[in-house]
């Protein structure tokens, strides 16, 4: 109860920061926020360049690459379950079979999910979140937000995101402090993973905050719309002639936040 109490005030903040934010809004109509963002987008990239990144890069020279996968499946296979039910949400029965397996193989046979037996086994991996879910029942995804420290979002996916919060079972793991460095690992793995593409982020981009925004507006938008006509993607095992087109292969924009991965939404990925 203290929980979902605690989850709908977290709904009920960002929805009072999107309002306020109302007041300020600029020309651009997907980015009328853009003096606020850009500011943000500024802070979390000094947090990144002095505290993240420097403690992501240690990381990546001593540790052993097993253990750095070891860690990534271990935060994915956890991840696979709240995106089980978000394709089951989205009415993707088959893919949420699927990532239900996957999440049962690796738990088991997988030790913990250290090893992802499952993809040998020919279970894809997906990745799912109440935001894309929000999208495919035809919320609109509203203005860009950039949010602190979790980087690039959308009006739909910051209030989405006390639900993928909730939605992390390493979020219920006892001790506290078991957990607590438990989330740090994964923030520092993620950014490790990502230190090649922000390296060629900031060689390659002449506006990095541009860059990142499009890049993460035109991902989400292929990610509930894969057919580019504005309608969401039909359920998986939907019995029909019609084939979707693929989804974007893009660079996940959001995770790169100009270095910062999504603290939150990592610990459950």
């Amino acid at each position: 109860m203290i929980r979902s109490t605690q989850a709908f005030r977290r709904a009920a903040l960002a929805l009072g920061v999107t309002v306020m934010l109302a007041g300020c809004a600029g020309p651009n109509p997907r980015d009328p926020y853009e003096s606020y963002n850009r500011a943000m987008f500024n802070f979390n990239d000094t947090v990144d360049t002095y505290a993240l990144k420097p403690v992501a890069t240690g990381y990546k020279n001593v540790t052993p690459s097993f253990v750095q996968t070891g860690v990534s499946n271990f935060f994915g296979n956890l991840g696979d379950a709240w995106t089980a039910i978000n394709q089951l949400l989205q009415g993707n029965g088959e893919a949420g079979m699927s990532d239900v397996s996957r999440f049962a193989l690796n738990s088991t046979l997988g030790v913990l999910g250290l090893f992802d037996i499952a993809s040998e086994a020919g279970l894809p991996k997906h990745k799912e979140d109440f935001g894309q879910t929000l999208g495919v029942w035809g919320v609109q995804s509203g203005p860009y937000l950039v949010l602190p420290l979790l980087g690039p979002s959308t009006v739909r996916d910051t209030v989405a995101l006390p639900a993928d919060i909730a939605g992390n079972i390493w979020r219920y793991k006892d001790p506290t402090n078991v957990r607590n460095i438990g989330t740090a690992l994964n923030i520092v793995d993620t950014r490790a993973g990502l230190l090649d593409a922000s390296t060629l982020l900031e060689d390659a981009a002449l506006d990095r905050y541009e860059f990142l925004r499009d890049g993460y507006l035109q991902r989400r938008e292929s990610q509930v719309h894969p057919d580019g006509d504005g309608a969401p993607r039909k359920p998986q095992n939907d019995d029909t002639d019609e084939t979707s087109a693929p989804v974007s292969s893009e660079p996940a924009a959001k995770e790169l936040n100009s270095g910062t991965p999504p603290a939150a939404n990592d610990a459950s990925q």
